[in-house]
């Protein structure tokens, strides 16, 4: 078993990278906890490692981008307020990153705080969300405009979930997991380049590889800034555009998806720029991105007014311009806030014909 220190001011903590199922059953003898699990996740591991959960003691929770929200939270305060145990109680999160962001955010503001643990059970929750210790819920239409940040006591991550995810969830996560890996440089980027086609097929031994490097990497980013207003930022290559292209869509893209868009717009960009090559922004779209969107794009989703208004609701947005964050050259994170309307417009109109022909020949 491998274990990641992740160290906050809040409350330091570990991930544990582990194939072994007894942790579950350790969590099971807590005097006071309660288990919030993913409908889908308990459907498919029921009769399997989660059969040692007491059923008593759970509340199946459904993961919809429509339930993070403060009437979903509420849900879960009903449901903790119904039991005897007060900020003594142990809150055991089992499931993706919308589950991870509305139950974080009820564990963080009932009681000010009770304990919580996370057990990830996505690509991308393992490879990237489960550490920083953000919680977020989405409101009127903001994504993620209200949150905390609340790390949790413990993260467990077991690669034997990953065998029931849906393919475009899987390459949803592998969208974060290229990107981390992409802001890692050149060594990261020829490794997850060597190891792609098994991450691919799910071999759990590389998978656990390219997992515990993706929070290394994220991990290097946060310690020095965990409350994200400063170098954390650069985590957001890919989110600028990714953002907004899940919300014109309504939330139909899957996140890592739009993440995948998204850098590909930004290196158009930054190619535009010219602070990264043709041959480098190439290199990338054809190695890794191009060939990780599962996801059918329609035009619409790339409608540049509709993409505009999204890019403005950015909270990170502080001046009149847009905020991009891009790669150069030296695979150095560049921040900017001045981009312009115009360039967006062109992105748009270059990329998402490109990103809509993709998907209708593979």
């Amino acid at each position: 078993m491998s274990i990641i220190k992740i160290h906050s001011s809040l409350r330091d903590y570990e991930v544990h990278l582990s194939s072994v199922s007894n942790y579950l059953q350790e969590l099971t003898c807590l005097e006071h906890k309660a288990f919030l699990v993913d409908e889908n996740v308990w459907q498919y591991h029921a009769n399997g490692i989660l059969k040692v959960l007491p059923r008593t003691e759970m509340l199946l929770f459904p993961a919809l981008e429509e339930k993070k929200t403060l009437e979903g939270a509420q849900d879960i305060y009903e449901y903790i307020l119904g039991r005897s145990a007060k900020r003594n109680l142990t809150l055991v999160t089992i499931g993706g990153g919308i589950l991870q962001d509305v139950t974080g955010f009820a564990a963080s503001t009932l009681y000010r705080g009770i304990n919580w643990i996370f057990i990830p059970t996505t690509l991308l929750a393992q490879a990237d969300s489960c550490i920083g210790g953000k919680t977020s819920l989405n409101y009127k239409g903001y994504k993620n405009l209200i949150g905390t940040f609340y790390p949790p006591m413990a993260v467990w991550i077991d690669p034997c979930f990953l065998g029931t995810l849906q393919t475009q969830d899987f390459f949803s996560g592998l969208g974060e997991v290229i990107k981390l890996h992409i802001m890692g440089g050149e060594p990261k980027i020829q490794q997850i380049l060597q190891e792609y086609d098994l991450i691919c097929n799910k071999d759990a031994i590389t998978l656990k590889s390219a997992i515990q490097t993706s929070l290394e990497i994220k991990g290097s980013y946060i310690t020095d800034d965990e409350f994200d207003r400063g170098k954390r930022n650069m985590l957001n290559y890919g989110h600028c555009f990714g953002h907004a292209l899940e919300s014109v869509s309504n939330f139909y893209i899957p996140h890592g998806q739009a993440v995948i868009v998204g850098m590909i717009l930004a290196n158009h960009i930054a190619s535009k720029r010219r602070i990264l090559t043709k041959e480098r922004c190439q290199f990338f779209e054809e190695k890794l991105l191009m060939p990780s969107l599962k996801t059918q794009m329609k035009p619409g989703y790339f409608q540049s007014d509709a993409i505009i208004e999204a890019m403005k609701k950015d909270k990170k947005r502080t001046g009149s311009g847009l905020v991009l964050v891009m790669i150069n050259e030296s695979d150095e994170m560049i921040r900017v806030d001045d981009l312009e309307e115009y360039e967006v417009r062109d992105a748009l109109e270059v990329t998402g014909k490109k990103v809509i022909h993709h998907e209708k020949t593979n």
